[in-house]
């Protein structure tokens, strides 16, 4: 049942939960000293499908943050892109009732075809995006995408709605994809906060340092309990959570296990993930004769459950924003073993991981050589370590940095 805000008291009527657990029909209270009356419109290239019994589903990660902010907001309008193919098994469906879905036609694309038919169809996004606009608050832009670059110039210059731009890329990359770059520099060049990974020099005023979200507080028990209980002792087990593909390391990964003297350190090497190369690696892995499990795609409890078996997380990409699998992983005492890119390395050091710099097969085999040189006491307090580091990535830390750093002020 939808939640009623008057004056700033939010009023939850649950009588079907009620009679469940033998209560009589009651309703629960929740006073908020600094929550006005918001309505919220969301902005994505989150990819939507429709399911065989109607159902709407998304991009696993996207839908769940957007699940909790539902908490703080009296309504939600997410405008993104519906597309006809079967969903992938990482989708996930809205589970809170004040949430309606805004379907727009697909664009996008690689080859003059793709680019052409954005441009088609900007006119059509941008009344969607207006009609919606008047029904709410505020608004969030999720960039960088390629409606981005048109978006953010028409919400500048043409809507007096309090918004926030959320940049998921790598801020601080050299040398972006031209639609990256041009995005950054307008998003650099307006006076609405942005929100994003990490914190750098000369950093504009408006640009907030903010941690993707992706814990529970249950979650956050859960982590402390399999930390505090994890043994360090050889054989240790790895994880790589992603696309299976070279971009992700996964190369990087066969290769330095490869170059081991022996493998008696190595109890399971898991992959979890699909890829068009995965053929490819197996043979690869069973040549080398190298300990490992291609699972594909799991269910986040099932990833969960690798993690907490697991001693380190393996994600030797080319190039991150910071991913939320190091957050994840890191909440259940894994060692992370990482690139050293974008904003991965303000948060992981040599207290709590591994960063990999150069980036390449030989320094990954270096890297592994230390961590096996460790004892077992200091893989023990990295791990703790990289408990305390997860505390920042959940989902009410980041409910409550929006409310006080981007609704409050």
């Amino acid at each position: 049942m939808r939640p009623l805000r008057l004056c700033g008291i939010i009023l939850t009527a649950e009588p079907q939960r009620a009679q469940k657990k033998n209560f009589a029909s009651f309703a629960t209270l929740r006073y908020t000293k600094y929550l006005p009356i918001m309505k919220l419109t969301i902005i994505s290239h989150t990819e939507h499908y429709k399911q065989s019994d109607g159902t709407i589903v998304g991009w696993g990660p996207t839908i769940s943050e957007i699940n909790h902010l539902a908490q703080d907001f009296e309504e939600i309008y997410h405008i993104a892109f519906l597309h006809p193919d079967t969903p992938p098994p990482s989708s996930l469906p809205y589970t809170a009732s004040n949430i309606e879905f805004v379907p727009l036609q697909p664009v996008g694309g690689k080859g003059l075809l793709a680019k052409f038919k954005i441009i088609r169809n900007i006119p059509i996004i941008i009344n969607t995006v207006r009609k919606t606009l008047s029904k709410v608050n505020a608004f969030q832009l999720r960039t960088p995408t390629g409606i981005g670059v048109f978006l953010i110039p028409y919400l500048t210059l043409f809507s007096n709605k309090k918004g926030w731009y959320k940049y998921a890329g790598n801020w601080n990359q050299d040398n972006p994809p031209l639609g990256y770059a041009l995005q950054r520099w307008m998003l650099k060049n307006q006076k609405r906060k942005v929100t994003i990974n990490g914190r750098w020099p000369k950093q504009p005023k408006q640009c907030l340092t903010f941690e993707n979200p992706c814990l529970t507080e249950k979650e956050r028990e859960e982590g402390l309990q399999i930390t505090n209980t994890k043994s360090f002792s050889p054989p240790f087990t790895f994880c790589f959570v992603g696309r299976l593909e070279d971009a992700k390391g996964v190369q990087r990964i066969i290769d330095a296990f490869g170059l081991l003297d022996n493998l008696e350190n190595i109890e399971t090497i898991h992959f979890i993930g699909n890829g068009e190369k995965m053929g490819h690696y197996k043979e690869q892995c069973a040549a080398l004769g190298l300990p490992v499990v291609f699972h594909g795609f799991l269910e986040r409890q099932e990833v969960f459950g690798v993690y907490k078996k697991s001693h380190f997380i393996l994600l030797p990409s080319d190039s991150e924003g910071f991913p939320k699998v190091i957050a994840e992983a890191m909440n259940y005492g894994c060692i992370p073993i990482v690139s050293d890119v974008s904003s991965i390395g303000q948060y992981v050091n040599d207290k709590n991981g591994f960063l990999l710099n150069p980036i390449n097969g030989q320094q990954l085999r270096k890297i592994l050589s230390r961590a096996f040189s460790k004892n077992t006491d200091e893989l023990t307090k990295m791990a703790s370590d990289c408990y305390l580091v997860a505390s920042r990535f959940t989902f009410n830390m980041y409910r409550k940095k929006i409310q006080e750093e981007i609704i409050k002020p």
